[in-house]
């Protein structure tokens, strides 16, 4: 973002003068009010941002701190791309731009001073450019750089993981209602093996919904066992390899509860390549509610997220700190199971 210092340099004239020529035109002379007014233009310079900046000592921007490395497939998930939709529109109805602050191994390389692995570094060049605060998606590896975050004094939300600080909060789904949901769902069909493939180690979320996941089980009054357990990383591929190492058990499961859509879907090619039929062999259920859930045979039944309104949240959290000093309280999404075809209505044999 342009400011009023950087035009008055520009033309020659103090910050006051720029100031002047949009608040007060008829106190300068035609002369500099033209040449101050076409400097504007061709930097396409706002003099209500640079306001905001100048008199609070921060600009327009807040900082999306996201690991995009090309090497992780993180920032292609469809959920996460429906987020960031929702949080810019939030942002954008009160005046803030989004601003993504690259912190992929690439550019570690290019700005060895500027990383995750070094966050006061990270801390200083967001203070350097009076960001107004900071968005954070943790990669799975960013904990010590979120706490340096939260203990700097910036605004600072997180998504999907706990952060605390003196003004740093984070909005979360509800990943072990929504999952203990799922299982009840399938356990009131008749299913009595219900294997899970859950998400990747050190993630919160998918930690969560494997808490759910066991926690459905109990209420339903089942037990838990671990040969139903398999790992996954919330895609497709993985979801195909666990479902079928679960087909591949002495007693394979008859529904499966997979911690995301894009690993439901490779659970559903792995059953079909083995012959089986979605829902007469095997059940399926997702977690959510991407554009492909509704798109695929047999439709996903699943846990749905309130995508737009993560977004929204976490960006109404941040313009709450923006003007308070303190931080609101943690924020909890609620889940909603919708239920398609790949259950069926039928109890399991």
């Amino acid at each position: 973002m342009v400011t009023a210092r950087e035009v008055a340099q520009l033309c020659g004239v103090s910050v006051a003068t720029v100031s002047r020529v949009f608040n007060r035109p008829a106190t300068v002379s035609a002369a500099t009010r033209e040449r101050v007014e076409r400097v504007a233009r061709d930097l396409d310079f706002s003099p209500n941002e640079s306001a905001r900046a100048l008199s609070r000592q921060q600009s327009a921007m807040v900082g999306l701190v996201w690991d995009t490395d090309h090497r992780r497939p993180g920032w292609r998930h469809p959920f996460l791309q429906d987020l960031l939709l929702g949080l810019k529109s939030a942002l954008s109805s009160h005046g803030y731009h989004l601003l993504l602050l690259a912190t992929s191994d690439d550019a570690r390389d290019r700005h060895p001073g500027v990383s995750l692995a070094d966050p006061i570094g990270y801390v200083s060049m967001t203070r350097r450019h009076h960001l107004a605060g900071l968005v954070l998606i943790d990669s799975g590896t960013d904990a010590d750089a979120f706490t340096a975050f939260a203990q700097s004094g910036l605004p600072c939300v997180a998504l999907d993981v706990a952060l605390s600080g003196p003004r740093a909060t984070h909005v979360t789904s509800d990943n072990a209602g929504g999952a203990a949901e799922a299982v009840r769902h399938l356990a009131a069909l008749g299913h009595r093996r219900i294997a899970t493939i859950t998400g990747p180690r050190g993630n919160a979320p998918a930690a969560a919904r494997t808490e759910g996941y066991r926690r459905g089980l109990a209420e339903a009054g089942l037990p838990v066992s671990e040969d139903l357990v398999v790992g996954g990383d919330f895609y497709r591929e993985s979801g195909f390899v666990g479902m079928r190492r679960l087909l591949a058990r002495k007693e394979p499961p008859t529904a499966v509860f997979a911690a995301s859509d894009e690993m439901a879907v490779g659970a559903l090619l792995a059953a079909r390549a083995a012959g089986l039929r979605v829902p007469a062999d095997l059940a399926v259920v997702g977690f959510d509610d991407i554009e492909v859930a509704s798109l695929v045979d047999p439709a996903l039944t699943t846990v749905a997220q309130d995508k737009p309104g993560f977004g929204t949240a976490a960006a109404g959290a941040l313009l709450a700190m923006l003007e308070n000093a303190g931080a609101p309280e943690p924020v909890l999404l609620p889940t909603k199971l919708v239920v398609r075809d790949s259950c069926g209505g039928r109890s399991a044999r």
